[in-house]
């Protein structure tokens, strides 16, 4: 009897202690939300990318559940032309000075086995709110080959109307009011 009090107490332990959600603290140098928006109704496709985000990720791979924290700093815009990095700041645009962030806070909703593959949560643009799924194309952990810590990495995608969210310049001259998200993040625990 004593010897399956034991057994069964060793198995809860070891289980609370790999079963645990772990945190991820992303790394804001592997770490790149980038975007593609229409350029005069389909003349062409402006790319650019945010390159200040910090945030977590708790991921409890036995568990198949795991939430989503980010934090994306507007200021960090970047087309690769200051001119158009600066309209896009402006009051005319993402007004950065009045709306300096943009939030992204969900949960895992789908998984391949241990693996998500989806999160649904909420989006926080130009001070507006609203629902957006990510679909996450890929995602690993594997131990960090310069650390030796583990790292977690994800490439995920989403679409949204940027006017839902207050944000329609152009839409007068025919600009396609679509974006298109590519997110990359690596992050580790922390410590």
């Amino acid at each position: 009897m004593n010897r399956l009090v034991l057994a069964s107490v060793a198995a809860l332990a070891t289980t609370s202690v790999f079963g645990a959600p772990v945190t991820y603290v992303l790394d804001s140098h592997h770490t790149y939300p980038s975007f593609e928006a229409d350029h005069m109704g389909g003349l062409s496709i402006w790319r650019g990318k945010f390159s200040d985000t910090s945030g977590k990720v708790v991921y409890d791979k036995e568990a198949k559940s795991g939430s989503i924290d980010i934090t994306v700093n507007m200021q960090s815009i970047n087309f690769g032309m200051e001119k158009m990095d600066e309209h896009a700041k402006s009051a005319e645009i993402l007004d950065v000075e009045k709306y300096p962030t943009a939030t992204y806070t969900g949960k895992f909703s789908k998984f391949n086995g241990a693996t998500p593959t989806e999160a649904q949560g909420t989006f926080t643009l130009h001070g507006v709110t609203k629902p957006l799924t990510l679909t996450i194309n890929s995602f690993m952990c594997k131990p960090h080959p310069m650390t030796k810590k583990e790292v977690c990495g994800a490439d995920a995608s989403a679409s949204f109307n940027r006017s839902d969210f207050g944000v329609n310049y152009g839409d007068a001259h025919g600009f396609k009011m679509g974006v298109k998200l590519q997110i990359q993040v690596e992050g580790s625990p922390p410590g």
